[in-house]
């Protein structure tokens, strides 16, 4: 009897926290599956079929519970012989009430301790301890949501336990080693805001490391060569000359210099080496170099297998664009619940690249529910401002532009709407480790005319554990100014990571 009714609570503290006023709202849904359309919907991505994952959910759900109980504010103390005190009591519980009402919703949640590196393991040559990791990783002991594991959401991975062993042995191992060659502001001058800003944040957080970065090369694992792809653009690239060469001649005499210089490029033929590039144009600007191009470890915005990506040694680097580099966290979170959601899918943006048009084409002024614009107008942003209208929005349509890559993938992410990604041969971000079927949609270019059926088809069911999801990941693309465990600038340096173990 205990038991129906410790799942009888944790089943009613959840459609709180996920929006819904009562049950039988979950139960309604525009549309049903079985439409036969084309998406990244599978049925079959069910939290309940999560092995690893039943026991942190149900303790998800509890503390949601408990979250929502805590916002009850006591009745405040008040003397029967004092009218002022009484109003001061009720003014300072409406305050109270206020700010809980505005307050941020992204707490920060700190991830549990790394584990401290066995001797054994520090006695181990560069090489002896990559081949040690390897076989660790792919004998990983199976790991649940429980326990200091918990700070990891099961769902959003496509295998936690290897993730985590992967990740462990990473902190436990990696040593990287910067190259210091190289004048600013191309090398070592990062540019922390605008829609490049991923490749100048993961360059500050890496150069100021003291856990990962080491100043004895003969220790190394990996090579960071740290050069922007956006500072060489404004320091080299003629404007409207449409030629690159410059710049790619530029990088190959600086990985030339690198290689006659150093032993360790030559050693390994450029192969535990990596550049950190979001310029659309990072994967061409490789392409003088041989060796640079085909071996060194490439983390790119633009994560075209059709453009010198190589999925399983390149990283597909996530594209954030930060507005105000002091501020990098700013206005993420705070998507309003479910319920009151009036807009299923949204988007706005320029008109460049072959999908936008198509998108508009089909969908501009043509259905309410699909709020589908070009730039946004002052008029429309004087009603609703943008980051507003994804907060009320379902889905974010997350179209490509010129390239294939798009910051509005990781901004739905941050304001708690699910992408709805439309860019085909895109490897998605960090897809090494992360299960984007989970917490998006993906749609194919030719499909961009049945979009909302698509959409529509989802269960709601279904869209409400992809919310979550989404909720769930968020942590994982923060930039925060001093790095925690598990968040973006961690992420990136793991992929880097697990690809470089592939290679050998």
């Amino acid at each position: 009897m205990a038991e129906n009714e410790s799942r009888f609570e944790i089943l009613f503290g959840l459609w709180p926290r996920l929006g819904i006023d009562n049950l039988d709202d979950a139960g309604k849904s525009k549309a049903s599956d079985g439409t036969g359309t084309k998406s990244s919907f599978d049925p079959k991505l069910s939290q309940s079929e999560s092995p690893n994952g039943t026991m942190h959910f149900s303790k998800n759900l509890t503390e949601a519970r408990l979250d929502k109980s805590q916002l009850v504010t006591s009745a405040p103390f008040v003397s029967l012989n004092s009218s002022i005190e009484a109003k001061e009591s009720a003014r300072v519980l409406r305050m109270r009430q206020n700010r809980r009402k505005t307050i941020d919703v992204l707490k920060v949640v700190h991830p549990p301790p790394r584990d401290r590196c066995p001797r054994y393991l520090q006695s181990l040559s560069s090489h002896e301890a990559l081949l040690y990791a390897k076989r660790e990783i792919e004998h990983a002991p199976l790991v649940g949501n429980v326990g200091n594991d918990s700070y990891l959401y099961a769902p959003v991975f496509r295998n936690i336990s290897i993730f985590k062993r992967s990740y462990e042995l990473m902190e436990m191992i990696l040593k990287v080693y910067i190259y210091r060659d190289g004048k600013k502001p191309i090398f070592h001058q990062p540019r922390l805001n605008g829609i490049y800003a991923s490749e100048g944040w993961f360059m500050k957080l890496m150069e100021a490391n003291r856990e990962f970065v080491t100043k004895e090369p003969e220790r190394a694992h990996l090579f960071y060569l740290p050069y922007s792809s956006r500072q060489l653009e404004l320091a080299l690239y003629v404007r409207n000359s449409h030629n690159l060469r410059p710049l790619s001649k530029f990088l190959r005499d600086y990985v030339n210099m690198i290689a006659s210089k150093y032993p360790f490029w030559n050693r390994t033929h450029g192969s535990d080496h990596f550049l950190v590039a979001c310029h659309d144009w990072g994967p061409f600007i490789t392409t003088e170099h041989v060796e640079l191009k085909d071996n060194a470890i490439k983390a790119l915005c633009n994560a075209d297998l059709k453009e010198n990506f190589v999925a399983g040694k390149d990283v597909s680097l996530p594209e954030t664009a930060t507005r105000i580099a002091s501020k990098p966290l700013r206005n993420i979170g705070g998507g309003i619940r479910v319920s009151q959601r009036p807009i299923l899918a949204f988007f706005a943006g320029k008109m460049h690249g072959r999908v936008r048009p198509k998108l508009l084409k089909h969908w501009l002024n043509k259905d309410a529910d699909m709020r589908i614009y070009g730039p946004l107008s002052r008029r429309v942003s004087k009603s609703m401002s943008y980051v507003r209208h994804m907060k009320s929005s379902k889905y974010c349509i997350c179209p490509m532009g010129y390239e294939v890559n798009s910051p509005r993938i990781v901004e739905a992410i941050y304001y708690e709407c699910v992408p709805v990604i439309i860019a085909d041969n895109f490897v998605l971000p960090l897809s090494e480790v992360l299960e984007w079927n989970a917490f998006s949609v993906t749609v194919a270019e030719i499909d961009i005319p049945k979009l909302k059926e698509i959409l529509l088809a989802i269960p709601l069911k279904r869209y409400l554990q992809m919310l979550m999801n989404v909720k769930m990941v968020q942590k994982h693309f923060l930039w925060n100014p001093n790095p925690m465990r598990y968040d973006l600038f961690h992420m990136i340096l793991h992929s880097i990571w697990y690809n470089r173990l592939n290679q050998i």
